[in-house]
């Protein structure tokens, strides 16, 4: 099964080697035919502390590092 790769902008980085990342999609209402915008959260490992706050950024899953961290950023 391949990984998921999700594009989004970094919230916050005050955790050692850890970024906040949120991640926003857009659909269109089933009912309204109206585009909605949804936004999540996700806990991504950040080894080297690179990304500061509003970085864009793309995470993959991965094994789990932690108890909240199942992604880590990609290096590009």
């Amino acid at each position: 099964m391949p990984k998921r790769i999700l594009q989004g902008t970094v919230t916050s980085n005050q955790n050692e080697q850890t970024v906040t990342v949120s991640v926003e999609r857009r659909f269109t209402h089933p009912v309204l035919k109206k585009t909605i915008r949804k936004s999540k959260k996700y806990r991504a490992h950040d080894d080297k502390n690179a990304f500061n706050v509003g970085d864009k950024v793309r995470i993959i899953e991965c094994a789990p590092k932690s108890k909240t961290k199942r992604w880590e950023v990609l290096a590009d």
